[in-house]
């Protein structure tokens, strides 16, 4: 998981290098096609490659919790500002903890409980920082409602996981996993693309705009949903959501080499409250991982 924060970190400046006008969301299933047909021949032949009916139902809610995440994070962003969106987004693994202990695949943990405020009190320290240490931009209408029913879903995804692993619908291979989700999420996406937006666009691709979104869906998108499913067969839904506090960790560091200007001590709360809520939850996955 530390791995696929770095990952999804360093998939930002990647996304800010694409052509102005090109479409989002026909992008994302761009992303996700490319994720899919390189993970496909890694997983020919595993077990449960092809899914029951139940399976098949779950993946197909899984690709809709990654359809509703991405197309309202693109929707809500010309309705609200970064700075809200980054805010609303540290609730994900609270979020995942409460709806793992709805449906059951998360057990009462009170230590955990208190390592995701911790971290989501350092992700909101980041992004006060990144604002210049003023939350006067903050505010709650429209699209920071679809924004935090876009993160409602996100959390859902390793919950939905969790919960197809425990009844036995998902195949227990994570290359099959990612692949489903992926291809599910793809046909979700890329329809919403077609009513929603401009994929004629895409005919403005450069080829080094195609460059870029094969790097993201190599990466950002198969590598880091093949790593979050391997991590989501060893730990609850919120253990592997908390591991996302990292990223915008990351992303301060990637500022600072593009513009050490920016190097403040407000940065340092912040940074300092992530670093320690990874800590310890890295103690505490180890440590339940050799009581296993």
């Amino acid at each position: 998981m530390l791995v696929w924060a770095t990952l999804v970190g360093l998939s930002f400046p990647a996304v800010g290098m694409l052509s102005e006008g090109l479409p989002p969301l026909s992008l994302t299933a761009l992303r996700f096609v490319i994720a899919a047909l390189a993970v496909l021949p890694l997983v020919w032949g595993a077990p449960g490659l092809r899914p029951s009916l139940a399976g098949l139902g779950l993946y197909g809610l899984m690709g809709l919790c990654l359809a509703s995440f991405f197309g309202t994070m693109f929707w809500a962003a010309h309705l609200t500002t970064a700075l809200s969106m980054a805010t609303l987004f540290v609730s994900v693994p609270l979020l995942a903890y409460g709806l793992g202990r709805l449906v059951g695949v998360e057990h009462r943990a009170l230590a955990l409980l208190a390592l995701l405020v911790l971290g989501a009190v350092g992700a909101v320290g980041l992004a006060w920082a990144e604002a210049g240490g003023s939350f006067a931009r903050l505010q709650f209408g429209v699209g920071e409602a679809a924004f935090f029913a876009g993160c409602i879903a996100s959390a859902m995804y390793p919950v939905l996981s969790k919960l197809g692993l425990a009844k036995g619908w998902l195949s227990e291979h994570a290359g099959v996993r990612t692949l489903w989700s992926l291809v599910m999420g793809a046909l979700l996406i890329g329809f919403s693309g077609l009513v929603f937006g401009d994929p004629a666009a895409l005919g403005r691709m450069t080829l080094f705009d195609l460059a870029v979104v094969a790097y993201l869906g190599l990466f950002s998108s198969g590598m880091t949903f093949w790593l979050q499913q391997r991590a989501t067969a060893i730990l609850t839904p919120a253990a592997v959501t908390a591991y996302g506090y990292l990223v915008p960790f990351v992303s301060m560091l990637l500022l600072f080499a593009q513009a050490p200007e920016r190097l403040a001590l407000e940065w340092l709360p912040g940074s300092l409250l992530v670093v320690l809520a990874i800590a310890l939850l890295l103690r505490r996955d180890v440590k339940l991982r050799s009581q296993a």
